[in-house]
């Protein structure tokens, strides 16, 4: 016989009023569908994407000479005198198709989009009332991309978040903050936070992941009273979960959910729920036209990574980064729609599922555990070669004869012997399952 314990999430209070300190704001509980989401597509789209050279710093790394690759790019294609801004007429997306991008989301197996409303280099994809012709309703598109999408996602029944930087590299009110040694807030008071607001007002997203934060602390981004705000007065108050980065000291101490570093993977169960934002391109969260097969993320390395988040209780914001035209590269497609092929076999190990007593077996590396509904899952990241699986942490549930186990995607049960330090499971012909990366045991103990 045994017992699991699962932590009960709520959607939040409502009628709850929090106070703007961390003390208070820490105390609300997080929105249950965000937890049993566990898989989200981050989208990093912006001005960065014309030259689509090195990253989406592209701008900073020319500014501060940081990048080799990119100085020579420039001095070797653009006349002297070019600059930056003139990259926004040619950020096109005149093949955007938004239905078509929530296609892909879809049959990704994700259940939220995340969209970047505006990186570091300031450019906000609506037309804000605080970045005036620096928007791609202005200039570019002359289009509101965060309100087309956000109409597909919600159509789809995704739930729709977007990013959102707190500080602008060059942005002149930030530069004079920044010389105070931000002992002003002019940026903040005539920038930011109203920007924010407008946001979450328009479009009202259930997820604000903020970013660019450790240029200066919480106190001088005003984000307590921020984020009372928006769990106080805000139209998505009861509903919308936002992250740690809102100063420098907060990261993974502070937030509905930690994200301490990008591609943050501990391979350990955390204290507080998490997630993993991680690209697809190793090296770039913006699309490179100059990247090369091996920067991309194997199948089986995109699902490992999924395992292990998930086992250890985090979510995983997987990256694509469109071309400036709107495209998704076949690329990022095929590895988004190889994953949906696995969650659609094996997606009951990981909706809605909770870490277990175990994370990782004690004797097989390659196997991770989630829990559901009085059922374990053992996902199993390689196939044994005799076909016989062994594992160590489970052997407590095979103590009753009764314990069955089953392959998802595939009929009947399967033989299992109990030994004094081990179980091994007998698995069927490699040949005739349906899912043999990263395939799934279903164990059920009575």
């Amino acid at each position: 016989m045994w017992r699991i314990f699962l932590l009960s999430l709520t959607m939040g209070t409502i009628h709850a009023q929090y106070e703007p300190n961390w003390k208070s704001l820490d105390t609300r509980p997080l929105p249950s569908w965000f937890d049993e989401a566990k898989i989200g597509v981050f989208i990093h789209w912006g001005v960065y994407s014309v030259p689509s050279v090195a990253s989406e710093w592209f701008w900073n790394f020319w500014q501060t000479n940081s990048s080799q690759e990119i100085t020579e790019y420039i001095e070797n294609n653009f006349p002297p005198g070019f600059t930056y801004q003139e990259f926004a007429k040619d950020f096109t997306a005149e093949l955007l198709n938004v239905t078509r991008w929530v296609d892909i989301f879809i049959k990704s197996g994700a259940k939220y989009v995340i969209l970047t409303s505006k990186h570091h280099e300031g450019f906000s994809l609506w037309p804000s009332k605080y970045s005036y012709s620096w928007n791609a309703k202005d200039l570019g598109p002359h289009r509101d991309i965060v309100e087309e999408l956000g109409e597909a996602v919600r159509k789809s029944n995704l739930t729709y978040g977007l990013y959102h930087s707190l500080f602008e590299w060059y942005h002149p009110l930030f530069l004079a903050d920044q010389a105070n040694n931000f002992t002003t807030q002019t940026f903040v008071d005539n920038k930011i936070m109203l920007e924010m607001k407008e946001l979450v007002n328009r479009y009202q997203p259930l997820i604000l992941w903020s970013d660019g934060s450790i240029a200066a602390t919480d106190t001088y981004w005003k984000s307590t009273e921020f984020i009372a705000w928006l769990y106080n007065e805000s139209p998505v108050k009861d509903f919308v979960v936002t992250n740690d980065r809102w100063g420098d000291g907060v990261v993974c101490k502070h937030g509905d959910f930690y994200t301490c570093d990008d591609r943050y993977d501990p391979g350990t169960l955390q204290n507080k729920k998490w997630e993993n934002a991680l690209t697809i391109d190793k090296k770039s969260w913006g699309f490179r036209r100059n990247a090369a097969l091996e920067d991309y993320m194997t199948p089986l390395e995109l699902l490992t990574v999924v395992v292990r988040t998930v086992s250890c209780g985090g979510n995983v914001l997987i990256n694509v980064g469109p071309t400036k035209d709107g495209v998704i590269t076949p690329i990022f497609e095929e590895r988004l729609s190889q994953l949906g092929d696995w969650l659609e076999i094996n997606g009951e190990a990981i909706y809605n599922s909770k870490p277990w007593t175990f994370q990782n077996d004690s004797l097989n590396s390659d196997v991770w555990y989630t829990t559901r509904d009085n059922t374990v899952y053992a996902i199993n990241l390689d196939w044994p070669q005799d076909n016989d699986v062994i594992l160590g942490s489970v052997i407590d549930l095979f103590k009753s004869t009764n314990t069955t186990v089953a392959l998802l995607g595939n009929e009947g049960t399967l033989k299992w012997t109990l030994q004094s330090d081990r179980v091994v499971i007998q698995l069927p012909n490699k040949a005739i399952v349906k899912s043999v990366t990263a395939w799934v045991l279903k164990v059920i103990a009575f």
